[in-house]
């Protein structure tokens, strides 16, 4: 989504009193295991946008998309979208992937850490996918400083300076600089923990793989945002991509590689809780929520 503090990038995502999920309105954390790893997908905020070409489906006529959103069960006037996170219990590193809008927008992200057993001096590292506002807004608190004071904060060399090029992240660039890490290229960046640069989004959007004990869960940041349209339709232009033909490859590439692996996938912006895997679906894809990862 849009860069974080820009007015805009709220006007098209009021809280939504009901999401597909449902999305609950409270702050919620949902347990899953990885292997011999605990995580809990952690609730953030919830938004809808209208089905008016100008945000999802560029230049598709308005009816084609309606006739997609209501043959994936939505309504056909509007988007629904989740916003999540997700909290990973690695060895001696809590970790926190996406940090959602941040409590002025509404986000509830700080108090769903809680509803996960977890305090936020105790989190240790966070990875940014990037550095549009609700995936990096969380990292501050209400009063401007750090939500995560001992947290190392982890993103692509070239999303840190993206962020640094928007003269409406200024507060939030000198606040995080500190604890900033950067990384250049795909790798484990933490035991069980690989970062895998997927750029078309933002110049340094990145997607990460959580293994234990052989099983995978793999991020998809922002290279999806849509259940039915992203997957359905991966060839659909969204206008927070800054490079929309590679944000269209690097959607089609990876859904064809999530859909051949079979791994587990945190889609923050899907139905809640945001856990599933991706099959081929006719010319697209489809999503399948994860049976055994259900909101208490």
């Amino acid at each position: 989504m849009r860069p974080i503090l820009l007015a805009v990038a709220i006007a098209i995502a009021a809280p939504a009193a009901a999401q597909y999920g449902p999305q609950p309105a409270a702050p919620a954390a949902v347990p899953l295991r990885i292997g011999v790893l605990d995580a809990f997908v952690l609730r953030d905020a919830g938004f809808t946008a209208p089905n008016d070409g100008k945000t999802f489906a560029l230049g598709v006529d308005t009816a084609t998309v309606a006739r997609a959103l209501e043959a994936g069960g939505g309504k056909g006037d509007t988007i629904v979208l989740g916003v999540a996170g997700l909290l990973v219990k690695l060895p001696g590193h809590p970790t926190i992937i996406d940090t959602g809008l941040g409590p002025g927008p509404g986000g509830k992200l700080a108090q769903s850490v809680g509803a996960a057993g977890m305090t936020p001096d105790k989190i240790t590292d966070i990875f940014i996918s990037h550095s549009h506002g609700d995936h990096v807004g969380g990292v501050l608190d209400a009063a401007g400083g750090l939500a995560f004071p001992k947290a190392t904060i982890h993103m692509h060399a070239a999303e840190w300076a993206f962020l640094q090029a928007n003269p409406a992240n200024a507060k939030l660039a000198a606040a995080i600089a500190p604890r900033v890490k950067t990384f250049n290229k795909a790798g484990e960046i933490l035991p069980g923990l690989e970062a895998l640069p997927n750029p078309g989004h933002t110049p340094g959007h990145s997607v990460y793989r959580i293994t234990s004990r052989g099983q995978h869960l793999r991020t998809l940041g922002d290279t999806a945002h849509s259940h039915i349209l992203s997957l359905g339709h991966p060839e659909w232009n969204v206008a927070f991509d800054t490079d929309k033909a590679a944000g269209a490859a690097a959607r089609a590439r990876t859904l064809a590689d999530i859909a051949a692996s079979g791994e587990r996938v945190f889609a923050p912006h899907f139905p809640w809780p945001s856990i599933g895997t991706i099959v081929v679906k006719g010319e697209g894809f489809a999503w399948v929520p994860d049976a055994g990862v259900k909101a208490p």
